[in-house]
């Protein structure tokens, strides 16, 4: 039913059955099953178990956590490791693949308002199930909205803010939330596995922008800001990026206050990138730095092509929109889920306001910023920013976990300062120092 390596990867992992990472290595843990960490110094602490398919999660405070339910259609309270009876929000859902409950972000409180703004990003459906478009009478949306907290107990009050409609195929949905240090909300929605068809996908003389492909910046109303970046037109005034295939991860640089993004490439290249205003990542003409190459036997997908390191048939839109390399690729599918930066010192200095990056294997790798925050200090044979390979010998410099199912989402506690890891097969963990 999937199209590509990197789906038959990412897909069971992330949204399916979980297929857990084996690994020889003398750290490991005597049950392969049980998360490890490549630090001596810290340990992992299951914070709760039994979620149905949990793609993200957002504190409300210290020990306060709104967790969604991909399949469920349902965001679910956690407060000091006990869930609420009844979920916050049910909604109906169409669940096929990357479809579902997928994004999800909390707003601070307004001094005018003591109900706090909760944002999510689900598929709409009528029937709750894992629906057919064309065998549907209810036309199946993506769509952004935001929320009330209202008593603690119920999401009410919705106003819808963004939506795009789904295609039959289900892939590349998107839908990974962040608000902004500019209060804006950001969010990710790739191609939909579409043909290739608009501009924001590189198309010169394609369609305009239909708001996929890229990442998208809204405010909190759901209005486009007023600073457009690649145009005035609505929606191209939506897009802080474009020319993304798949996005799962997105966060801010506390330090900078800039943007990064991890994007999954067909069956190569996945991708770590620097997103500056009017980023422009490629997409459908480059990715990694190999230009995606048509193969019959590939079920019409793309395999890997000639290096292109200077791309030149982009579009540009009158030169606002820029390309630039990917800061680091994986040449063979890592299946890159989610990424982090840990703004606190709890694990040490060697770890603060450092990157970490989860995917849909259960691998969780740390990469050490450069002095100026534009890129990774690589050593050896990652100095070139490419893993060619996934053998063990090439990425145990950036190797910091490994065996926690399917990695779909890595927040920081508010108050401990400590990462937490979402697993697709229903548990959450926290990494904390060991006494």
């Amino acid at each position: 039913m999937y199209n590509n390596s990197a789906r038959l990867l990412l897909i069971p992992l992330l949204f399916s059955s979980i297929l857990l990472a084996f690994h020889s290595d003398a750290n490991a843990s005597d049950n392969p099953r049980k998360p490890y960490l490549s630090d001596p110094n810290l340990k992992v602490e299951q914070v709760f178990t039994g979620l149905d398919h949990p793609t993200t999660m957002a504190f409300l405070g210290p020990d306060d956590m709104l967790v969604l339910e991909k399949n469920a259609g349902t965001v679910v309270r956690i407060t000091n490791g006990h869930k609420l009876t009844e979920p916050l929000l049910d909604v109906d859902v169409s669940y096929s693949n990357e479809r579902g409950m997928l994004g999800i972000a909390v707003a601070k409180k307004e001094t005018n308002n003591p109900n706090p703004y909760v944002f999510i990003y689900y598929t709409k459906s009528g029937t709750n199930r894992d629906e057919k478009i064309s065998n549907s009478n209810y036309d199946v949306h993506n769509r952004l909205y935001r929320y009330e907290l209202v008593n603690g107990s119920k999401l009410q009050n919705p106003k819808l803010l963004l939506s795009t409609s789904s295609t039959e195929k289900s892939f590349h949905v998107g839908g990974k939330l962040l608000i902004g240090p500019d209060h804006n909300l950001y969010t990710t929605i790739g191609d939909q596995d579409k043909p290739k068809a608009t501009q924001a996908q590189n198309i010169k003389n394609g369609d305009f922008p239909d708001r996929t492909s890229g990442i998208l910046r809204i405010t909190t109303d759901g209005h486009a800001p007023k600073d457009n970046i690649l145009g005035k037109t609505y929606p191209l005034n939506l897009y802080y990026a474009y020319g993304i295939r798949n996005s799962f991860g997105i966060d801010f640089d506390l330090i900078t206050g800039k943007l990064w993004d991890a994007e999954d490439g067909p069956n190569y290249g996945d991708e770590i990138n620097l997103v500056d205003p009017g980023f422009n990542s490629g997409w459908s003409r480059v990715q990694g730095i190999w230009r995606p190459s048509a193969n019959p036997s590939s079920n019409g997908d793309y395999v890997i092509g000639n290096r292109e390191l200077n791309p030149n048939n982009l579009v540009d839109f009158d030169g606002k929109g820029k390309y630039s390399l990917p800061e680091f690729i994986w040449k063979t599918p890592a299946c890159v889920s989610a990424i982090k930066f840990l703004s606190s010192d709890k694990y040490g200095n060697q770890y603060k306001d450092d990157l970490f990056v989860g995917t849909a294997n259960g691998k969780l790798y740390h990469f050490h910023m450069n002095e100026n925050r534009t890129g990774f200090e690589l050593q050896d044979i990652l100095k070139d920013k490419i893993a060619e390979t996934p053998a063990p010998n090439e990425i145990d410099q950036i190797q910091f976990g490994d065996n926690f199912g399917g990695i779909t989402d890595i927040q920081v506690g508010p108050k401990d300062g400590l990462l937490y890891i979402v697993s697709i097969d229903g548990a959450i963990f926290k990494i904390i120092p060991k006494a």
